[in-house]
């Protein structure tokens, strides 16, 4: 009876071990299917979305991109100064019959402005047929002098243009800017006592006495002697100041700092000079204090020649 009872409670073991082996295989099984459907589900999620947007993608191209009701058929090009609107064309590589919704309008004025000529550039689109640039060239306003040793020998003096940001511009040769204004002088202000190595076409002269040359150059233009003198040469070889030598022949010496301020003082002395009948030979405004001058009988100086109206973007177009 005893061995019936422990064979009983065997097999009732038995069972409740394979009950418990049985549920745990049950539940790994089902895991398995729920983990099988949620893979299925994000992968079947993701190849949609990469087959809406590989679609989205190919009928954007042929209906927009690829679609010649949106062909360029004309490239409005202009200018404020001298370069051609066909070179501009060419440089800003824009044909006719490019799709104009595919133009990379940041490429075209990235290629336009690496242009040592150019300063600023504008591109936008007229749908559905246009492209519209408009360039804003840079504006010389000196020039600085270098003499240079000619092939068959000699020596020529040629002038580099330079604008109120100090980027150098393209040289050009004395004797042409001379018969410009049929005169024996440059129509600009020329800077003596530039570094050779300074003198780079498109790249910014960092010089802080070419910077202080050229911020007196701008201020002069708006200044109570615009139209008593003018500036012709201006010395940057001396150490913390400027050498002036105007059309009259004075020589006014500038400090480096506020020529605002100094072309003011100046004004004062030339107010004076007139009243006792005198012209400035030497004037040294870059001392604060009790401003050495020499004078000149007046009857002695050259006359002042009336100052030229500055010349506009046109003339220029024709002149350079």
């Amino acid at each position: 009876m005893w061995l019936r009872k422990k064979n009983r409670n065997r097999r009732l073991g038995r069972e409740h071990v394979l009950d418990v082996k049985l549920r745990s295989s049950q539940i790994r099984s089902a895991r398995a299917r729920m983990a099988a459907v949620a893979l299925g589900m994000v992968f079947g999620t993701i190849l949609c979305l990469y087959l809406l947007w590989r679609g989205g993608e190919s009928m954007l191209t042929y209906f927009v991109y690829q679609n010649k009701a949106f062909a360029i058929q004309e490239v409005d090009v202009q200018t404020d100064g001298v370069i051609a609107p066909e070179t501009l064309r060419r440089w800003a590589r824009v044909r006719s019959g490019d799709n104009l919704l595919a133009l990379d309008l940041a490429r075209v004025k990235r290629d336009l402005e690496l242009v040592p000529l150019i300063k600023s550039v504008s591109v936008e689109r007229i749908l559905p047929h246009s492209v519209r640039i408009r360039v804003a060239e840079r504006e010389p306003v000196a020039l600085i002098a270098m003499p240079r040793v000619l092939p068959k020998g000699g020596v020529e003096t040629i002038a580099f243009q330079i604008d109120t940001e100090g980027f150098v511009l393209a040289p050009q040769d004395l004797k042409v800017l001379e018969a410009v204004t049929n005169s024996p002088v440059a129509p600009l202000p020329i800077i003596f006592g530039v570094k050779a190595a300074e003198l780079q076409t498109g790249r910014r002269i960092d010089d802080g006495q070419v910077q202080s040359a050229l911020q007196l150059v701008a201020a002069f233009e708006h200044s109570p002697m615009a139209g008593l003198v003018e500036l012709r040469r201006i010395n940057v070889g001396a150490a913390d100041t400027l050498l002036v030598t105007t059309e009259q022949g004075s020589e006014i010496t500038f400090g480096l700092e506020d020529p605002a301020r100094q072309l003011r003082r100046w004004r004062e002395i030339f107010d004076q000079a007139q009243r006792t009948g005198h012209a400035i030979a030497g004037l040294d405004l870059a001392v604060a204090n009790s401003i050495p001058v020499r004078w000149l009988e007046a009857s002695a100086a050259p006359p002042v020649s009336a100052k030229p109206p500055k010349p506009t973007r046109t003339n220029r177009k024709k002149n350079v």
